[in-house]
């Protein structure tokens, strides 16, 4: 079986699926931004399983690509900020103090495709700081944005908090302040011709979201 996946819960499925390997399941999971994979679904790819935003979901499954009645809400993500190994930790209790931190960071990386990217793009208008963050911003196309600060290519990182501990090298300083953040809900569901054995993979995937598994991703619950 197959699965086509959000990179926001790459940590944890990462985790997850040598566990179900050897208790005989056999799945292989593609990870790529949300928009991406709906781009790769609109040019005909398909697989047994989404796990992509609730409103990626609900998209393909109005357009009778994902079978209805079958959506699981797995986990709320937020976005983050790391700094490299070591490095000091910048202020970002409040909105003021993140903007702040951004304003005298001196290299930043977020994503052009992400969820978390799209948010921080619309974010960084909000605080009137296009112009400012401009000439130090690197914005990747997909991937992600701490292996850019792993490597000390730039002074901060962006990204959904899971998305930040899939890379080694970095530490996560903490969520964005609220008023600065938003909650991006990650949902699952079926493909209309997907394997016999899909549902109950999916079945599978969704009790082992514990909620020490999920804190360990980054994640939280969705009734959090």
């Amino acid at each position: 079986m197959r699965i086509l996946s959000t990179l926001g819960v790459a940590v944890l499925l990462r985790r997850l699926m040598p566990v179900l390997e050897r208790e005989g399941v056999q799945a292989s999971v593609g990870f790529d931004p949300t928009a991406r994979i709906l781009q790769r679904i609109g040019e005909g790819e398909r697989a047994d399983i989404a796990i992509l935003t609730d409103a990626g979901i609900e998209e393909l499954t109005a357009q009778g690509i994902l079978a209805a009645g079958t959506r699981r809400d797995l986990v709320h993500s937020f976005v983050g900020l790391a700094v490299r190994k070591g490095e000091a930790h910048p202020r970002i209790g409040t909105v003021e103090d993140l903007r702040e931190t951004l304003l005298a960071a001196p290299s930043i990386a977020w994503s052009r495709a992400g969820a978390s990217g799209i948010f921080f793009s619309s974010l960084v208008e909000r605080l009137g700081l296009s112009e400012a963050l401009a000439p130090k911003a690197t914005i990747i196309p997909s991937g992600f944005t701490a292996e850019l600060a792993a490597r000390g290519e730039v002074a901060i990182a962006i990204q959904q908090v899971s998305e930040l501990l899939a890379v080694e090298g970095i530490e996560v300083v903490g969520k964005l302040p609220e008023g600065a953040n938003t909650c991006a809900v990650f949902s699952a569901a079926l493909f209309t011709d997907a394997a016999p054995g899909a549902a109950d993979l999916l079945a599978r995937i969704e009790g082992a979201l514990t909620p020490e598994a999920l804190r360990e991703a980054g994640l939280e619950p969705p009734s959090d």
